[in-house]
């Protein structure tokens, strides 16, 4: 529910104000970018002594993982969230991750009726 109500949304819009649309709403980047640390603060205490979000490696980790892949999108530094780069790396390194990150490919158009 925290990557629903939380993650998702609040580091959506990070990425439309900081990425896609930088230096166009001030308010707006400085916003997103203090949630997106806020955000990054409860994960790095979440993880805090525990190797994945919700005890064994979850659906948890497989909805959060791909929205703190694009940290440099929010303007985080992951040497400030220890726990989280270490969480982040390793499962960055797991092969299903590897082969989740590269979907959606182009496979054909959209086929018409």
């Amino acid at each position: 529910m925290w990557q629903m109500g939380g993650v998702g949304p609040m580091l959506g819009q990070a990425h439309h104000f900081l990425h896609f649309n930088a230096g166009k709403a001030s308010y707006a980047e400085e916003r997103y970018a203090n949630e997106a640390r806020r955000l990054y603060g409860v994960l790095d205490r979440r993880l805090a002594g525990r190797e994945f979000l919700a005890g064994d490696y979850s659906i948890a980790d497989m909805a959060t993982w791909p929205w703190i892949s694009r940290f440099e999108w929010q303007r985080i530094n992951l040497s400030d969230f220890p726990n989280v780069r270490r969480w982040y790396t390793e499962l960055a390194d797991r092969p299903a991750v590897q082969r989740g990150y590269h979907v959606p490919r182009a496979v054909n158009e959209i086929p018409l009726p």
